[in-house]
């Protein structure tokens, strides 16, 4: 009996079992297909917490990448709760994680660029670079919405965190400020195919302090940044890619560096063509000209050398190109453990040094005549004869415009409180030499400060009221590159200067008006300015110039600035004017059709009736031709416009 029970006991414990065994495997989640999902949890943690840890983000991109870093981590919350099933994630997520899973990759690779990029091309592409944020911000998005919250049991504060998210990916534009606008102009007037201006100097220096690229180790870098461009580009967005090389070459030439042939340089370029797995060690690469070290040297921080590269640099800096610190002598020691290093490596590599040649007896006399040609027109100016004051002027004008070597040692002999002085003479050549030179020496950022220490400001804007032709468009252009330093902006500003500018861009020649609207441009990014310039009378010569063909993308884009003014979009919304813009929106060129079509844009944004106007001049079809064949920009705002155009009709 008691053996019956006991079988009993087993049966019955082992049926028990078995009905156990079959729930369980209707009713739980394959094992292995669970752990698998819980794999999938965790990388797509490791994914974002990698992503968030980048960091250092380009000035154009810093706002929109922080933005997105901080969505991607409240992502973590859900993530952490969905672990928390340990293997038991339902099969219904797969689809949706492996959706958001693309989308974490889209952002890391963006996030990247924006890192570690070229600063050149993520300015100069600014409005692509926006819209890919936009596109990752929908793909985000979409993978958030189709997730099965309660299968996956996530908490109502997290789901709560998550519909926030959503709510502003959704919301999210890629939207331009106006320091971008003012990048944009400043690019389009560096790369144009007009004759060489004046300004092109002052505009350069402006463009490397904004991308901050005036320092030695910050233009290596971008080097570095663009012969990666170039190399993984295949011969993709070509034109883009020579303006970048094409600005980086004038912002190292503006710093006083060498030029270096990205496309086809003898250490990089060709050593990559011969061993593409051959890559040159850092510490071989000279600092100042990013070639491969030949003949090494000390200076007195500790810091090596190219012999030749240290040497350009000391004859006209008393500083350390690396660490900028102050040198008490220019004397340099052959770094010999590093020579033999290089030999070494060349050898086990096979590879071949540049040869290189040293500087001549007579290059090193010329140099030092060139010192001396400055100190001697430096002291005519303070001469007591009219005529020879006359020739130290023109002669410190031509010597200012030759190369930054000059602009320094001018400015260190003392050449800047005379030339100041000389702008009050009333001999209209002295005058317009005078200035000039003062635009000349401003392109160096630290005589910009020197010069409006010494109070030459308000006397620029005098010549600028009442000089000749000539010396009116240059004080346009000087103040344009003084106003770069807020500070002597700020003096501009009070010192009554935009009457006189905005007088020169309706009066002035064409030259004249030109060099006066780029300084109107940089002046009326500040809302006040904007104010100042419309009481000034700056809305009218504009449209007329615009309406006459002339600088045309410039002036459209001033007046886009100037649309985000009150007073200035009623000014700009004429009935005639929006008539320009369409007919531009049709007949002008690619870049004509992109700015006409963004002022539209801003215009219908603030006021429907702005908008019905442009659609009874027949800018409809136009649109819809710019956002099928116009450039990338112009296509994301032909595309807004009409996007806004089928809102306007469904209310």
């Amino acid at each position: 009996m008691q053996m019956k029970m006991d079988g009993e006991v087993q049966e019955r414990g082992g049926r028990r079992g078995e009905a156990a065994e079959t729930a369980e495997e209707e009713t739980a989640p394959n094992s292995s297909n669970g752990q698998e999902h819980y794999c999938e949890i965790k990388e797509l943690v490791d994914l974002i917490e990698s992503t968030a840890s980048i960091g250092d983000y380009r000035m154009m991109q810093k706002k929109e990448s922080h933005i997105l870093v901080r969505r991607l981590k409240i992502l973590l919350l859900l993530l952490e709760d969905v672990k928390e099933l340990h293997g038991q994630v339902p099969e219904t997520s797969s689809i949706p994680f492996s959706i958001l899973k693309k989308a974490l990759l889209c952002a890391k690779e963006l996030l990247t660029t924006c890192s570690v990029g070229s600063k050149i091309y993520l300015a100069l592409e600014n409005e692509a670079i926006m819209g890919r944020f936009h596109n990752v911000n929908k793909k985000l998005s979409k993978a958030l919405k189709d997730l099965p919250y309660e299968e996956l049991g996530v908490s109502d504060e997290v789901k709560e965190e998550i519909d926030l998210v959503r709510m502003h990916l959704k919301r999210s534009k890629g939207r331009t400020e106006s320091q971008d606008a003012e990048l944009a102009m400043d690019m389009m007037v560096v790369f144009s195919k007009d004759d060489e201006r004046k300004a092109d100097s002052a505009i350069i220096a402006r463009l490397a302090n904004k991308l901050e690229l005036h320092s030695v180790v910050h233009l290596n870098t971008e080097t570095i940044a663009v012969r990666k461009l170039v190399k993984e580009s295949g011969g993709k967005n070509a034109e883009s890619i020579q303006h970048v090389i094409e600005l980086l070459s004038k912002f190292r030439r503006s710093a006083g560096l060498e030029d270096i042939n990205v496309l086809d340089d003898p250490t990089f370029d060709n050593a990559i063509k011969k061993s593409p797995s051959l890559v040159i060690p850092d510490e071989f690469l000279c600092p100042i000209s990013l070639e491969i070290m030949t003949d090494p040297v000390f200076i007195e921080t500790g810091q090596t050398y190219e012999r030749e590269s240290i040497q350009k640099w000391l004859d006209s800096h008393q500083t350390c190109p690396t660490t900028r610190q102050p040198l008490a002598h220019s004397s340099l020691a052959p770094n010999y453990a590093l020579r033999n290093l290089i030999l070494q490596w060349c050898e086990r590599n096979n590879f071949q040094l540049p040869i290189k040649y040293a500087a001549s007896d007579t290059e090193s006399s010329s140099s030092i005549e060139g010192k001396e040609e400055v100190v001697s027109a430096v002291r005519n100016l303070s001469s007591n004869q009219l005529e020879v004051q006359r020739k130290a002027s023109r002669k410190i004008r031509m010597l200012s415009k030759e190369n930054p070597v000059n602009r320094i040692l001018i400015a260190q002999s003392g050449g800047i409180p005379p030339l100041v002085q000389l702008l009050s003479y009333p001999d209209s050549k002295i005058q317009e030499h005078s200035v000039t030179a003062l635009l000349n020496l401003s392109i160096d950022e630290a005589n910009k400060k020197l010069i409006a220490r010494e109070g030459a400001i308000p006397v620029i804007i005098d010549v600028l009221r009442n000089g000749s032709t000539a010396a009116k468009e240059n004080s346009a252009t000087a103040l344009f590159s003084l106003s770069m330093v807020n500070d002597i902006k700020e003096t501009i500003v009070l010192s009554n200067g935009i009457p006189p500018l905005v007088d020169l861009l309706q009066h002035g020649t064409m030259t004249g008006k030109k060099d006066a609207a780029t300084a109107l441009a940089h002046l009326c990014v500040d809302q006040a300015n904007k104010t100042r310039a419309i009481e000034a009378g700056i809305i009218p010569p504009l449209m007329k110039l615009v309406k006459d063909s002339y600088m045309i993308d410039e002036l459209v884009s001033i007046l886009y600035q100037l649309s985000s003014h009150q007073d200035g979009l009623q000014e700009i919304g004429q009935f005639s004017f929006i008539e320009t813009l369409v007919d531009l929106t049709r007949d002008g060129t690619p870049t004509n059709k992109e700015w006409a079509t963004t002022l539209l844009l801003s215009l219908a944004s603030a006021n429907s009736s702005f908008m019905l106007i442009a659609l009874q001049f027949g800018v409809l079809q136009n649109l819809i031709e710019i956002s099928e064949s116009g450039n990338a920009r112009a296509q994301r705002k032909a595309k807004s416009l009409l996007k806004l155009m089928r809102r306007y009709e469904q209310i």
